[in-house]
């Protein structure tokens, strides 16, 4: 008898109800647990024990929010509630993951413990989910080593800007992996300029943040073209199809400068990302401009555009991992759909307003975690404050 009461037997009713066998969970080298539609833990396998120290009978009978593993991502946040705890996902979204996802857990004896976790719901002969199933593995041996890459990786993600009460900045990025393909910029070039950059490469993972560390680098030696943001992507184009030659990897990039003095943005693009206009007193637009992303064509043209900016304007640019979220009815986010989430909680002008952006882009999809790389800026301009 488990400690809220309930029998052995009945904690295996789940498991007969989807047909599973307990010797063959029991023989797996990787961890898994099972549990209920209410997340109480049916069964812990001998490797989750293994693991992470936890045994079957402390375990089995209690919930998974419950203070035990107390789960956590790669940002510290905890994954306890719904909108962000994978297995509960799962089971509301009725879908299994697709790519492995990285948490934090609890050991026994009170350390954490870095697993790759793969999950998915369990249903019954009728086809209604009735539980869920998370497996998962020891990630110690290479964590430290991609912890690391995290933080150089985040030292090329500058936002460069000395106290201007003229501008505000907030940035959030949410890599699939712990490192990823997004990059972003953003630099004082003199008293009334600043110059910014958002990138979205193909793919994620380490392949596509060893490719953002190009970006960066080639960001600095050029640095001479920021002011002009078609001089400056054309340059970088060709600098990488150089550098990259034959290698099938491309970045899709909007590169801008906002002069406050002047009130105007310039905006250049290579492929995106998006670009929206929230004015305080006007209605929100979307900024487009168009052009081949970068690394693909070296003869690959660019052209700027450039808009007057209203007194107190704010703007966000979003990578595509926010745009092609998709719902139950298998739409998709979108821009129109992102700006209308805008549009009911307010502009996000600090960080966690962008983290509460991205759980209500999570609540509205039916994915369990982002499936791409996600970066957000948003930049509020106030041309009628004093310098």
């Amino acid at each position: 008898m488990t400690e809220n009461g309930n029998s052995a037997a009945g904690n295996f009713a789940l498991l007969q109800q989807a047909n599973l066998s307990v010797e063959i969970l029991d023989a797996l080298t990787e961890g898994l647990y099972i549990t209920d539609r209410e997340r109480r833990i049916v069964f812990w396998n001998r490797a989750a024990a293994r693991i992470t120290g936890w045994q079957a009978e402390q375990i089995v009978g209690r919930s998974c929010y419950d203070d035990v593993l107390c789960h956590v991502d790669k940002d510290d946040r905890p994954l306890c509630g719904k909108e962000h705890c994978p297995l509960h996902r799962a089971m509301e979204t009725a879908q299994r993951s697709t790519l492995p996802i990285i948490v934090f857990a609890v050991k026994a004896d009170g350390g954490r413990i870095p697993l790759q976790v793969s999950v998915a719901p369990i249903r019954d002969a009728a086809g209604r989910v009735v539980g869920g199933v998370e497996t998962f593995r020891d990630m110690s041996g290479v964590m430290r080593d991609l912890l690391r890459a995290k933080e150089i990786q985040k030292l090329t993600h500058g936002r460069l800007v000395d106290d201007d009460p003229r501008i505000g900045i907030a940035w959030r990025t949410v890599p699939v992996d712990i490192i990823g393909g997004d990059y972003h910029r953003l630099e004082r070039l003199d008293a009334d300029r600043y110059a910014f950059m958002v990138a979205d490469v193909m793919g994620h993972g380490v392949a596509a943040a060893l490719y953002t560390m190009h970006l960066h680098a080639l960001w600095e030696e050029m640095r001479q073209h920021l002011g002009e943001p078609a001089v400056f992507l054309g340059a970088l184009n060709r600098r990488l199809c150089t550098l990259l030659e034959g290698d099938e990897s491309y970045a899709a990039a909007v590169h801008g400068v906002l002069d406050l003095r002047q009130g105007t943005l310039t905006l250049a693009g290579a492929g995106g990302p998006a670009v929206m206009s929230f004015p305080d007193a006007a209605a929100p637009a979307v900024r487009e401009v168009t052009g081949m992303p970068l690394g693909m064509i070296v003869a690959a043209g660019y052209e700027s555009r450039r808009w007057p900016l209203h007194p107190r304007d704010n703007l966000l640019l979003v990578t595509d991992g926010a745009l092609e979220v998709r719902n139950r009815d298998g739409d998709m986010l979108g821009i129109d759909g992102l700006m209308g989430l805008v549009g009911e909680r307010g502009f996000p002008r600090s960080e966690d307003s962008l983290r509460q952006l991205e759980t209500d882009m999570l609540r509205w999809s039916r994915h369990i975690r982002f499936p791409d790389d996600l970066t957000m800026l948003a930049i509020s301009c106030r041309l009628d404050a004093g310098r």
